[in-house]
Order: structure tokens, then C-alpha cells, then sequence
């Protein structure tokens, strides 16, 4: 029987970086993945791009996994926040220190630079084509037969499987969903002016249209789009040519970046929110999508999941130092408490703002560019929301500063 400190199902974004964190710290992990390594690091398998806020951006530096992506990510200088293209933007810029608001990268790059600092952390033990036959947790721990033959003890399970975590399910964690009855296009594209480091957060009652900055190629200026739209208008837009899909994008963006070319493979996925009432059972943490799924709106998915990997580090780490049992119930909820209130406080602000954009009509657009134009006008108000955007809001994990715990 192998032993390992936590054993992670899951390798996916927050499954590996959480095992890549532990191992920076000593502790070691056996990651459980059903997929096929060459399956999930080719090219076209995800279109998506992530924009990795500043506190979550610190980690992946801390944790030695940044330097990998040298080449492929774009700063982002600027994020224009609008009420379709009527006047009354709201522009944020960066601080007086003058770091970037954050950081694009595709998930593509994002994904490799993760597993292959998995590969070469001597702690972590990453499994891929692999799953687990049968999981049992107790008192004395837990305890996983695995399809590759061998049986796996640990003192903790994290499931990090995603939004349909069947271990999640398997514990009987209640969660609250819903669907928007919206999906999401996504994909990348040329386009003839450059995007000044800046990301375009466009917003119609068929739903958000966000324009993100990708690091330009030999080809020229790049982004990332994530088009919203009703579900029921999804499927048409999706048989379009790419001539035609791009005719649509630039008529919803005024032209301001000038001709469109490049169109990549595009994807759609059904927009929905769910939020676990709790994320800790017996000898169990829940972590990223599979204790919380919210909006794209924000672009806080995979940073909401990496504030749960610095939190869960953190309190595993001080647990180990003291002698605990890294599955005591005092650790784990000590990791509910800390990390309940921020995706709550989350998942209402993206929830909020989805359902304030979507509502049609003269009255509601003038009320939403009044707003705009408010915070526009109130630095402080400004810095309270890029606080949050960026994860430095209430008690920050000592990862989520750039420092080892």
C-alpha cells in the first residue's frame, strides 16, 4: 500500500497547482486523473483563456510555475467595462505601483506549465488515465484502490474534479445550481489594431461579450473572446462560417480593432452557477469548480479556484507544523470558515451584475451608464472593486502574497 500526505482527485488547472503548492511546502500528494495527457495538451482540446488576477499570479510564481509560461502571457495595462457602446465606460487602470491587473494566458499553456511542474515536483505523484475504483473515508483515514492496480492511503481527500464532481455527490454536500439559460462562445482571433494590453468587458441584454488580450504572434495582434448569448441563439451563431462569426463579433465591438482574421476553433458551453453550502466532509475538502461554479462575467473562475489552493496550503501546512492530522475536522474547518464567505460574497457579485446587465430597455441602460459613471468618479469605490478582481480583499493566504507559508 502506497502513503501519501493528501490524495488529489482531479489534475486538472487547480488539482495540479494545488499539488505543485504542497510540494513547495513538503507535503507530498498523489494526483488521480482520468484523462489522457496527450489528449488534454493538444492544441485544440481547449480554446479558453484565462485572465490569472495579481494574488493568484503571485502564487504561481511563489510555487515555481510562472517562469514556465515566459513567452506566452499578455499583461492586461486596462479593463474597459461598458453598457454596449454607449458612452459612460468605466475604465481601471493600474496603481500607483504600476503591476498589471492581471495577466491572459490560453488554458492550453496554462495547463502544460502545470503538469509538467507536477512532473518535476519529487512530491507529487501525478497519475494520468487513471481513476479510482473505490474510495473509502474513516476515522483512521482514507483509503483509494486504483484502476492502475495499486491501492493509495492518505490522511485527506480533495476533490477537484470539476463542476460535476461525483465525489462531491458522493458525500451527500448539498449545492445550490441553476442555469442562465445562456452560452458561451469562446474561441481567438487576428485583428488589425493592436489591443493596448487593455480588456473589453461589453455589455447587452443578450448577455456579456468580453474581449481579452492575448501576446501577439508572428501573424500579428491577438485576442481571446467570450461571446454570451441566449442558448437558444447559440447553435445558429455556432453554424456560421468564420466569416460570418466574425462579421457578427466586430458589428457587437464598433470596429475598434479593426479588420478580423484568424479565427480559431471555436466551443460553446451552457452558462451556469453552482455553490456547495459546504466544502468539507469527513477526511474531505472541496476545491475549485467542484466546490463552486459561477459567471464568466468577471473572469473569476480559475482565480476563485486558485484562492482555495492557497487557503487549503496554508492550513494544511500550519496543521502539519503543529502535529495535527492533516484530516482533523479543526483544519478542515478552519479551511470552510476561511474560504466561505469570500465565494459567497463572489458568487452574489457575479450573479448581481449578470442579471443587472440583462435587463432590457431605455430605463435600465441609462440607470447602468449612470452607474458606470458614478464609480468612474469614486477613485476608492474604484480600488474596492479591483481589490476584489485582483484577490487582495479580507484575510489573504500568505501564497497569495508571494510568500511561502
Amino acid at each position: 500500500m502506497e502513503h501519501a500526505d493528501v490524495l488529489i482527485l482531479g489534475g486538472g488547472l487547480v488539482g495540479s497547482s494545488l499539488g505543485v503548492a504542497l510540494d513547495a511546502h513538503g507535503l507530498s500528494s498523489v494526483i488521480i486523473d482520468i484523462a489522457d495527457r496527450e489528449t488534454i495538451l493538444a492544441a485544440e482540446f481547449d480554446g479558453r483563456a484565462s485572465a490569472i488576477a495579481s494574488a493568484p499570479h503571485r502564487m504561481l510564481q511563489a510555487i515555481g510555475v510562472w517562469p514556465r509560461l515566459a513567452g506566452v502571457t499578455c499583461p492586461i495595462e486596462g479593463i474597459r467595462v461598458s453598457d454596449g457602446l454607449k458612452p459612460g465606460a468605466l475604465d481601471f487602470e493600474p496603481g500607483e505601483d504600476g503591476d498589471p491587473l492581471g495577466h491572459m494566458v490560453e488554458n492550453r499553456h496554462l495547463r502544460r506549465a502545470l503538469i509538467e511542474a507536477a512532473d518535476a515536483a519529487p512530491l507529487v505523484d501525478l497519475r494520468m488515465n487513471t481513476r479510482a475504483l473505490s474510495v473509502d473515508r474513516g476515522a483512521g483515514g482514507v483509503v483509494a484502490m486504483l484502476s492502475d492496480g495499486t491501492t493509495v492511503r492518505a490522511p485527506l481527500l480533495i476533490a477537484a474534479e470539476g463542476r460535476n464532481s461525483p465525489t462531491r455527490e458522493a458525500a451527500g454536500l448539498a449545492v445550490a445550481r441553476w442555469t442562465y439559460e445562456h452560452a458561451a462562445m469562446v474561441s481567438t482571433f487576428h485583428h488589425e489594431h493592436s489591443h493596448e494590453n487593455v480588456a473589453y468587458e461589453i455589455f447587452y441584454p443578450t448577455g456579456p461579450f468580453a474581449l481579452l488580450p492575448l501576446v501577439d504572434d508572428a501573424d500579428g495582434h491577438r485576442s481571446a473572446i467570450v461571446w454570451s448569448v441566449p442558448a437558444a441563439q447559440a447553435a445558429g451563431l455556432m453554424k456560421l462560417s468564420d466569416r460570418g462569426w466574425l462579421h457578427e463579433a466586430e458589428v457587437r465591438m464598433g470596429g475598434f480593432l479593426g479588420r478580423l482574421s484568424g479565427l480559431t476553433r471555436r466551443s460553446s458551453y451552457p452558462i451556469g452557477f453552482h455553490h456547495a453550502a459546504t466544502i468539507t466532509a469527513e477526511r474531505l475538502a472541496l476545491v475549485g469548480d467542484a466546490a463552486h461554479g459561477i459567471h464568466p462575467i468577471a473572469g473569476q473562475g480559475v482565480n476563485v479556484g486558485f484562492r482555495d489552493v492557497a487557503t487549503l496550503v496554508e492550513v494544511l501546512v500550519e496543521g502539519k507544523r503543529t502535529g495535527l492530522d492533516l484530516g482533523d475536522a479543526q483544519l478542515l474547518a478552519r479551511y470552510e470558515r476561511w474560504r466561505s464567505l469570500d465565494t459567497f460574497m463572489v458568487a452574489v457579485a457575479t450573479d448581481g451584475l449578470t442579471r443587472l446587465f440583462g435587463v432590457p430597455g431605455r430605463t435600465a441602460n441609462a440607470v447602468r451608464r449612470f452607474g458606470l459613471s458614478a464609480v468612474q468618479r469614486l477613485p476608492a469605490l474604484k480600488d474596492r472593486f479591483m481589490a476584489e478582481a485582483r484577490g487582495e480583499s479580507g484575510q489573504v493566504p500568505r501564497l497569495l502574497s508571494g510568500l511561502r507559508v
